[in-house]
């Protein structure tokens, strides 16, 4: 065969047993297992048992002869890697499709109150807002996706959280009672109570379910009857595992009298007192008490009631609402009909949750507090301004 180039390609032992396990293997991407065969084709040293000529090995491998030279020459010129990579094409930037004031418009818009009669911004409201107020003329639904994106902005998504009352100082302090409380130990003669109320709406099916069969679902009727409304009041010790759940037309100071009188008289017949955490509602008091009771009916039950109060926004220190969240997912969880039916579904889950005597055990103290909880405390700034300025 005749030569036909000049500049010659000399590849070493090592160089040729690299290049061969390249074109064997199998994995390398196949770009680079066909740079490899052309590079070992173009060798002209000892080792090469044939010489090819540029013609010759394009026709061989069905390239183009100027690809065959390009390899090569890059192989001088570069060396071994450029010439078995691929060269990566440098593209164009692409220009954005908005700019930052219009940018800026978008997540102003996104952040302001959607249109009357919508409850959030979605991506295609948003959309049809931009070209209808002509902030932009033309803007598809991806480009406004990829600014949410970018911006961490979620219209559709609101977190909820309870802000702490202003009087901070109140606040803590109310909290500390409640933590102390439920770090001590409490003996049977002075349990520790919890209690808390909460609502429910009685509801009746207008036409009779479809009960559950194997290969179909349950079914029942969107449309349904009001039957009116029920106050439940839970009472839970902790310690001991013990709870009672009852319901009443109204939640009056009469009735959480008449439900503190059963609960220090029948639930509790032997203690001394009765240690009761429960929120700030204004009939939470010794005041219901006489209010709902002759004279001495209420002092003799004041005097073994004794009330911790937990501070404004701070329910979350009452553990009554644990067991009244259980009590909604497991037993209210459905259509109830009449106060009866839920007395009687009430006293069922009451003694099949008072069978298993489950606790809870508190873990979260003061001094725990006044670390998670320091932006609560309003003398914590102050303190840490004084250690900062204060001399080494």
């Amino acid at each position: 065969m005749g030569r036909g180039r000049r500049d010659k390609v000399l590849l070493t032992i090592e160089q040729r047993r690299r290049l061969e396990n390249i074109s064997r293997n199998g994995y390398a991407p196949a770009k680079k297992i066909l740079h490899a065969r052309v590079l070992l084709m173009c060798d002209e040293g000892e080792q090469a048992i044939d010489k090819w000529t540029d013609e010759g090995i394009a026709l061989a491998l069905n390239l183009h002869r100027n690809t065959v030279g390009r390899i090569r020459k890059r192989y001088l010129t570069q060396g071994e890697e450029p010439a078995l990579n691929r060269k990566l094409r440098k593209k164009p930037p692409t220009p954005p499709k908005i700019d930052g004031a219009t940018e800026a418009q978008i997540i102003a818009m996104c952040c302001s109150d959607p249109p009357e009669g919508r409850a959030d911004w979605t991506i295609r409201l948003l959309t049809s807002e931009l070209k209808k107020r002509r902030v932009v003329t033309e803007i598809s639904r991806e480009t406004v996706r990829r600014t949410f994106k970018k911006n961490q902005l979620r219209p559709w998504k609101v977190k909820r959280f309870c802000i702490p009352e202003r009087d901070l100082a109140r606040f803590v302090a109310q909290m500390e009672v409640i933590l102390d409380l439920y770090c001590s130990s409490h003996c049977r003669d002075q349990p520790l109570i919890c209690m808390d109320e909460a609502s429910v709406q009685l509801l009746d099916h207008l036409y009779k379910p479809i009960k559950m069969q194997p290969g179909q679902d349950q079914k029942e009727d969107y449309h349904y009857t009001r039957e009116g409304t029920q106050a439940l009041f839970m009472f839970f010790d902790p310690n001991a595992g013990w709870r009672r759940v009852s319901n009443r037309d109204h939640r009056s100071r009469v009735d959480w009298a008449e439900e503190i009188r059963q609960l220090l008289d029948v639930d509790y017949p032997h203690a001394l007192k009765v240690k009761l955490v429960c929120d700030n509602l204004n009939t939470h008091n010794i005041a219901s008490l006489y209010e709902a009771f002759p004279a001495d009916e209420a002092h003799r039950l004041a005097r073994r009631l004794e009330i911790y109060h937990t501070p404004r926004n701070g329910s979350w220190l009452n553990v009554a609402e644990i067991e009244l969240s259980i009590l909604t997912k497991q037993c209210l969880a459905r259509r109830i009909s009449s106060p009866e039916k839920l007395e009687k579904k009430l006293k069922a889950w009451e003694q099949e949750r008072n069978k298993t005597a489950s606790q809870v055990i508190w873990h979260f103290s003061t001094p725990d507090a006044r670390v998670k909880l320091k932006h609560l405390y309003p003398v914590f700034e102050e303190e840490e301004m004084a250690d900062s300025n204060a001399p080494n």
